[in-house]
């Protein structure tokens, strides 16, 4: 038995068109309705056809919907929710993919109080963006945390979470602050770093752009590819979990200092110890299976 019948996708970028794809893979049988508030995406979906429908408003996408998925920036649900309120059906289920969990909660709730909320976040995706960069198999093995209210009922939250596991998606329950706490270390820390570094890069004096782009060693490569995503999400995602963003790069400012205060005093066991440490988290990653061990992480060298 489908956990949805009529899924309505609000946002058709990376995100909202995987999982249209996914969808289409796993529940062959479920209508997808989809909406983007760019009418060109709306009309290159109609091209690439992995929507059912594509509506031209939010409200007409989710008039028949179960489940309605909000693939929006997180900066955007209080606008998009405001703008399904009235056509939302009592019965339909309200996710979404967001980054940050806390800030969606409230903001749907506020928006849609009577609605029923299963905020989701899956821990997936690439530096492309838009309707074409959409693939079937982007959350295969890949965790979805789920942050439900504590108000949220228990079958609704089996329905979430079957329908990510359909996906191929391993699914993670946990409190919303929790998991803004634990998304600003793995992922929102980790991307303002690489934002700050391409930028520093870019405006070094002594060094012309052309050299930092044709003398790119890997480290820095890998940098320009987190900072290649979508800066209007990543610039609602700092936003919208500015406290635990913050505490997160106050302790890093913390371990910075005290790691040129190493390198200044030529302190190699303190570097060796740190860098022997770190090498055995990224061996635990590699063995979760949450990255690849290939040499030079997978590239090719054509």
């Amino acid at each position: 038995m489908l956990p949805f019948a009529n899924i309505a996708l609000i946002g058709l970028g990376l995100i909202g068109s995987s999982i249209a794809h996914a969808v289409r893979d796993a529940m062959p049988t479920a209508r997808i309705t989809g909406f983007d508030s760019d009418p060109d995406v709306r009309a290159r979906v109609l091209e690439l056809g992995f929507c059912d429908d594509v509506s031209d408003t939010a409200g007409a996408a989710v008039i028949d919907a179960d489940l309605v998925m909000l693939c929006v920036p997180v900066g955007a649900m209080t606008d998009i929710a405001s703008e399904i309120a009235t056509d939302l059906p009592d019965d339909a289920i309200i996710s979404d993919v967001g980054s940050s969990k806390e800030s969606v909660l409230t903001a749907l709730t506020r928006a849609l109080p009577k609605a029923r909320i299963i905020p989701a976040h899956p821990v997936a995706g690439t530096e492309h963006s838009g309707p074409d960069a959409g693939f079937a198999t982007l959350f295969h093995d890949r965790w979805c945390i789920m942050t439900p209210p504590q108000s949220a009922a228990e079958g609704d939250i089996a329905r979430v979470r079957a329908f990510w596991e359909k996906l191929g998606a391993n699914v993670e329950i946990m409190d919303a602050k929790h998991h803004d706490l634990v998304l600003a270390v793995t992922s929102h820390l980790p991307h303002l770093i690489a934002y700050t570094i391409v930028g520093t890069a870019s405006d070094l004096e002594d060094v012309t752009r052309g050299e930092v782009i044709k003398y790119s060693a890997g480290g820095f490569r890998d940098f320009t590819r987190i900072a290649a995503s979508d800066p209007t999400m990543w610039r609602d995602v700092f936003l919208s979990n500015k406290d635990a963003v913050l505490e997160m790069l106050q302790r890093f400012s913390e371990d910075l200092s005290a790691l040129q205060r190493a390198i200044r005093w030529d302190k190699g066991d303190e570097l060796f110890d740190l860098f022997t440490k770190t090498r055995a988290i990224r061996r635990r990653i590699i063995e979760e299976g949450q990255d690849d061990a290939a040499p030079d992480f997978g590239r090719t060298h054509e």
